[in-house]
């Protein structure tokens, strides 16, 4: 399982990161240094340094009373200061908070089951997450990072988009 760097010029391969298994979703942070990417088997997020292409940090997740299995990483949402890191964290029911310069999680906000992928509002005050079994998604406070309201959608959501308008 590797996150591939490809040359957009010549269409190349131009190297490789080995990451833990099942690899599902890669997000740059915003400075272009480091380039996180979800391995939803793995359980983990490896964080790339993008100049050095290597892992400088793996993060794992734990969750009181919850099987390791269970915590499937997903989609990942960084904040525009690049401070904060938000992973969708799968069958686990959570997002995980992550500050993004010790690499510690801070927080695991309880969402509905299944959640996929998540985005910020173009504001960055509010985080969208879609939960794929409770057909719903739920509304974040960014400024407390507690869930405010979870709407029901249609059957499985699974991404999200914000217009910026």
């Amino acid at each position: 399982s590797m996150a591939h760097f490809i040359d957009t010029d010549s269409h190349e391969v131009t190297d490789n990161v080995l990451v833990d298994t099942r690899p599902r979703f890669a997000q740059f942070k915003p400075d272009g240094s480091q380039i996180w990417v979800s391995a939803e088997i793995g359980g983990t997020v490896s964080v790339i340094d993008s100049f050095k292409r290597e892992v400088v940090k793996k993060i794992q997740f734990a969750i009181a009373g919850l099987r390791p299995e269970t915590i499937q990483p997903v989609g990942i949402a960084i904040s525009a200061d690049g401070k904060k890191a938000y992973v969708a964290l799968g069958p686990a029911n959570h997002v995980a908070v992550i500050n993004t310069e010790t690499y510690e999680v801070e927080k695991y906000i309880l969402v509905g089951q299944r959640v996929w992928h998540l985005d910020f509002t173009p504001d960055q005050k509010t985080l969208i997450t879609t939960n794929g079994n409770s057909n719903d998604i739920t509304f974040i406070d960014t400024a407390t990072d507690e869930p405010v309201q979870s709407v029901t959608v249609g059957q499985q959501p699974w991404g999200v988009a914000i217009s910026p308008h």
